[in-house]
């Protein structure tokens, strides 16, 4: 039986050595179909041809025109030559420059037309950098759109091209994984019209076409993947049924849910009641009020009569989510408590043995919960804090400490809600859009680098007036950029100089779990007034009298990751303030900053977020699992994702006519998506 092209190695194509075999690999290219599937990164238009006299400045265009001049060489200075010819269109006339090419002196004919392609500066004279060009009769590199290809050391624009043109011949018959009716349902170009067209488009149109058609491919592709994990979750496992009315807990609350809290405890209800495992993520602001839909689904656990947990990432937040919750359990007599790394034998000993034996409703721990000596009675509920601070094989194993058990996370970054379905993959998606009425807003306020002695002076007198402050910088050790300050130099040099008075304090990663907890209870008691950190103050302890955040070098962090630190301060009864302090002095770090001094809203900044930086740093790919798809985007192209999950979802119910042969190639392109970690039958 003859190979299929497709898995032909790409040592087949001519030219293709073992020297650039190994630079395709470099790029994840080995067969005929890795070549295929490496799409272009962008597109040089070579088809639309401008008169000159309609040129503007850094624009890259085509002009058709006759050269009026001989080639003028000049040496500038040593080994830098400078090249320049005149041209026109009859319009105007145009000065083209090259530097050391000696190839070009007997390139050109007085008289002869020419295309000419490259960029346009109109000062000090309208002029043409570098262009290619050919006779206008032969053409070749213009005329046309040109592929723009990710490369690596020893590949080429034009040999990526050449290689990938030689593919296609080979490559005759590309089988479409996606059936036909679901091609004409969605309005979609066949599989082969859209590589070729992804490739070596003849209109801008047909590009278009292409790439719409190849989106679809992958978020349906991932999609269908995300929807058989959670119909095997669904079939595979029952529940404990818990079918508590959370509505006592509720009213004995000093304050009224807010209507999306509400919406949230009622779907949390519903998971819970219906005899199949919930696998839900409450995702929503900081202030939004997370802590108690937490609580009012593990009341309604308790009240079922199974057990709770709640897992928090540091110890000094899991004790301060132990104090909230024995406050509001203490009207209905729930039983909570605290279990951490660092217990006494003794006590550790007396908690572990009520868990066993079912005196303990409610256990908060760190990691520590995770121990194989933690045995519940009957644990029906676990809830993670700050998910993103658990792997997945955490969130398993904690799971895993009951049979079948309920699994609740939850995540302060706000994220549009069709992004959290991609992100969190078989996890139902709750969002908590809305703040409590009375949250304050927390003033906001991008400065440079000529503001400082005036910061340290506010912050000198808002720790006089009894408050604290937390200083923020990007990094922990010496940088060789100078911009970037050392956490431990940088605390130390201000508690000798411009905040002496103050008590400083550092906490930055490097440090160990118990260290951690030393300075944010300090911190917390008012034993610190100035805290100097990196960025793990992200998430953390409620400091009611801390008033001023300042972030060192704000133009280092994401937009999100801003609004998270923002929300350190404000928790208290006195006016708070965000100091943004920037080295960046460009349009997009300007821009950035503006974003965060115009809104508090977390989900409207998260869009901004997303929009600027793209999926891949928003979520963090390797962190959050999500895929390196190759041409989907997953803010810019949302518009597709409800069509794509509506054609998923019925795939995976079998609402779709399917061949065997197109099963087989979803599949397969699945396991690809997936580095063949996820199977679908």
């Amino acid at each position: 039986m003859s190979q299929n092209p497709l898995q032909m190695s790409i040592t087949q194509l001519a030219g293709v050595g073992p020297k650039r075999a190994g630079a395709f690999a470099r790029l994840g290219i080995f067969t005929l179909n890795d070549l295929l599937a490496h799409y272009p990164r962008g597109y040089e238009n070579r088809q639309l041809i401008k008169k000159i006299i309609a040129l503007k400045h850094d624009e890259t265009v085509c002009i058709k025109a006759v050269v009026t001049g001989e080639l003028q060489s000049k040496l500038l200075r040593k080994n830098m030559r400078i090249h320049t010819l005149r041209v026109s269109d009859g319009t105007g006339f145009l000065e083209l420059v090259w530097f050391n090419n000696r190839f070009l002196e007997t390139r050109f004919k007085k008289g002869e037309s020419y295309i000419f392609y490259g960029k346009v500066r109109m000062q000090p004279k309208k002029q043409m950098m570098t262009p290619i060009f050919e006779q206008a009769d032969k053409q070749k590199q213009t005329g046309a759109i040109i592929p723009l290809y990710p490369l690596t050391e020893g590949l080429t624009e034009n040999f990526v091209a050449d290689c990938v043109r030689k593919a296609l011949a080979l490559c005759t018959e590309l089988p479409d994984p996606l059936p036909l009716s679901l091609r004409k349902a969605y309005g979609l170009c066949d599989y082969e019209t859209a590589i070729r067209a992804i490739h070596f488009p003849e209109t801008a149109a047909a590009c278009e076409t292409a790439r719409h058609r190849l989106v679809f491919d992958e978020l349906f592709t991932f999609q269908s993947a995300l929807f058989a994990m959670k119909q095997r979750r669904i079939r595979s496992f029952t529940a404990p049924v818990l079918s508590g009315s959370a509505a006592p807990f509720i009213a004995s609350l000093p304050f009224t849910p807010t209507k999306a809290q509400a919406k949230v405890i009622d779907e949390i209800a519903r998971d819970m009641a219906d005899g199949t495992v919930m696998n839900r993520l409450v995702c929503g602001d900081v202030g939004s009020g997370k802590t108690v839909v937490a609580a009012a689904a593990m009341y309604m656990a308790v009240k079922s009569g199974y057990q709770s947990a709640f897992m928090a990432p540091t110890e000094i937040l899991a004790t301060q989510h132990a104090n909230s919750l024995e406050k509001l359990f203490a009207p209905h007599g729930i039983r909570v408590a605290l279990l951490s790394g660092s217990m006494s034998k003794g006590a550790r000993k007396t908690v572990l043995s009520a868990l066993e034996k079912g005196d303990i409703d409610v256990v908060v721990g760190t990691h520590a919960l995770l121990s194989d000596d933690v045995t519940f009675k009957n644990l029906a509920l676990a809830i993670t804090d700050e998910q993103h601070r658990f792997g997945v094989n955490q969130r398993r194993l904690f799971s895993e400490k009951g049979k079948n058990t309920h699994v609740l996370v939850m995540s302060a970054t706000p994220i549009p809600r069709t992004l959290a379905l991609i992100m969190y993959g078989d996890l139902d998606v709750s969002i908590i859009d809305e703040l409590p009425p009375g949250r304050q807003a927390i003033d906001t306020f991008p400065v440079s680098e000529d503001y400082r002695s005036r910061i340290y002076a506010f912050i000198k007198k808002e720790i006089d007036a009894g408050h604290q402050a937390y200083i923020v910088c990007p990094l922990v050790e010496d940088s060789e950029n100078e911009s970037l300050r050392s956490v431990t130099e940088y605390a130390e040099s201000l508690q000798k100089t411009e905040l002496a008075s103050a008590t400083v304090g550092i906490l930055h990663g490097k440090m160990k779990p118990a260290e951690k907890d030393s300075i944010m209870n300090a911190f917390k008691q008012g034993a610190i007034s100035v805290l100097v950190a990196t960025s793990v103050v992200e998430v953390g302890v409620d400091v009611p009298n801390a008033t001023i955040m300042l972030i060192e070098n704000a133009e280092r962090f994401g937009l999100s990751q801003l609004h998270q630190l923002r929300g350190r301060v404000g928790r208290g009864s006195s006016k708070s303030y965000c100091i943004l302090l920037t080295q960046g002095k460009g349009e997009t770090a300007t821009k950035r900053m503006q974003v965060m001094k115009a809104h508090q809203n977390g989900f409207t900044i998260a869009e901004e977020d997303l929009k600027q930086r793209g999926p891949g740093e928003f979520f963090g790919t390797r962190q959050h699992g999500l895929p390196p798809f190759k041409l989907a985007n997953l803010y810019s192209d949302m518009p597709l994702l409800a069509q794509t999950t509506k054609a998923a979802q019925d795939y995976i119910n079998g609402k779709i006519l399917t061949s065997a042969e197109e099963k087989r190639t979803i599949s397969d392109k699945i396991h690809a998506l997936f580095n063949n970690h996820v199977t679908i039958n």
